[in-house]
Parts: structure tokens; C-alpha cells; sequence
């Protein structure tokens, strides 16, 4: 059962999901949740038809902004809309919407004001390698540092609304970090996750585009950590990890 919380939507970013959104949202409502916005992350095919015929509202993007900027593109849609609750989870079916109700207790019991939804069985090797890697460099200890599923309150979607959100280019590392600097309290929750149902990982498909990704992520987590030693800067973030 969802805990109850006030004004909840879930946010999903989605590029070329026709061939399973409208699954994916049906997940969702079956779940109780009825506000539900994806984000059309300029697609070529009829993902915005399907999901609007699905009982969705979509916010279409005449660009691609990447994952992170499609999810932002909905947390800010939504909360001028009233809401002060949002999940985030991907279209392509990777993400069960039956946990949803575990990603919001922490929220509605005032344990943490961020729950990311962790599976640390899932991912190639690839992806592995740079959660080793992403976690040595930045400090952050948090099981699952890539995934897409999580929840946020009123106070989080507030700093990721924000125009310094705006600036970056994954929604992992740097979204996290930037939290950190308002200590926000969040939690690993643990999930199941399915295989990718439709199309490939925007990140994690090639050496090429890792290299990139590694480059960007490490010099944020490098220049984050070596700030956060400053004795001007704010305390630290509280993690959590439920088992």
C-alpha cells in the first residue's frame, strides 16, 4: 500500500518508450498514483501519443536534454503544478512500480527526504567499474549511485529545481552532491529491477560514451570533495542504508 503523503506525482523521462510506456504507466496507476508526467525527451516515435493516450501528461521537448534534463524538464512542470512529492523512475520498464510504497515511507515517516531505490546486482561490468570508481572519488557510500528511481520531498525538489540543478549533465554524482550542500538525509532503499525492456542504456552501451561520462563524473566528484574540505562549507550529507 502507498504511504500517504500530500500531492504525489511520479516523473518519467522518456525517449522512444512507445514500445512499453503505456505498461509502465499502468504499473503506476495500479499503484494508486493517478498524476503521472512523462517527459518526452524529443522522440522519434509516438512515445507522447502512447503515453497521453495511456492516462499521462506529457511534457514534449522540442530538444534532447539527456536524461537529467528530461527529469528536471518534470520535477519543475509538477511542482508549479502543487505537487511537494515526486517519484522519478525510467519508461523502459527497468523499475517496478510496486516499490514506490518502499521509496515513500522514508519521506512520509521524516526519515530522509531522498530515497533512491538500489539494486546492486543489475548492471554490466562497465557500470560497475564506474560506481567503484564514482564512489571512491566523491565520498559518497551510497550503494547505488546511478539509479533513476527515487523519491523526493518538498525541500530536495526544491534544490533541484533550482538554476544550479540545471547546470548538471547526470542526474547521479552531481545531483547528489548538490544535495549535499543542504543536508538532505538520503536513504538506499533496496529493490528489484528488471532488464531494460526496450532500447539501451544512454551511458553504459559503449566504451566511448563511458569514457565521457567517467571523465565528467570524476573531475565533479574531484573538484566537490575537495570544496566540501573547506571549513566554510556546510556539513556533511547523512546516508542511509536499509537492509
Amino acid at each position: 500500500m502507498t504511504p500517504r503523503l500530500p500531492k504525489i506525482a511520479v516523473v518519467m523521462p522518456a525517449l522512444n518508450e512507445e514500445a512499453v510506456i503505456a505498461r509502465v504507466i499502468a504499473g503506476v496507476r495500479a499503484q494508486g498514483i493517478h498524476d503521472i508526467v512523462v517527459v518526452d525527451d524529443a522522440s522519434s516515435d509516438n512515445t507522447a501519443e502512447v503515453a497521453r493516450a495511456a492516462g499521462a501528461t506529457v511534457v514534449p521537448l522540442i530538444v534532447q536534454l539527456g536524461a537529467w534534463g528530461a527529469t528536471q524538464a518534470g520535477i519543475r512542470f509538477a511542482v508549479r503544478k502543487g505537487f511537494n512529492t515526486i517519484i522519478t523512475m525510467d519508461a523502459d520498464g527497468q523499475h517496478n512500480p510496486a516499490d514506490i510504497s518502499k521509496l515513500l515511507t522514508p519521506l512520509s515517516t521524516g526519515r530522509a527526504n531522498v530515497a533512491i531505490g538500489a539494486c546492486t546486482q543489475r548492471g554490466s561490468l562497465l557500470r560497475k567499474i564506474a560506481w567503484r570508481w564514482i564512489k571512491r572519488v566523491s565520498g559518497i557510500t551510497l550503494e547505488d549511485v546511478t539509479s533513476g528511481f527515487r523519491a523526493y520531498d518538498r525541500l530536495a525538489l526544491r534544490r533541484l529545481a533550482s538554476w544550479q540543478a540545471t547546470l548538471m549533465e547526470y542526474q547521479d554524482i552531481g545531483v547528489l552532491l548538490l544535495l549535499q550542500r543542504t543536508n538532505m538525509i538520503i536513504e538506499d532503499i533496496p529493490v528489484s529491477m528488471e532488464s531494460r525492456s526496450n532500447g539501451k542504456s544512454r551511458i553504459f552501451h559503449n566504451w566511448g560514451v563511458v569514457a565521457y561520462y567517467m571523465a565528467h563524473t570524476l573531475l565533479l566528484g574531484f573538484c566537490k570533495r575537495a570544496r566540501a574540505r573547506r571549513p566554510s562549507m556546510d556539513p556533511a550529507v547523512v546516508y542511509k542504508v536499509s537492509r
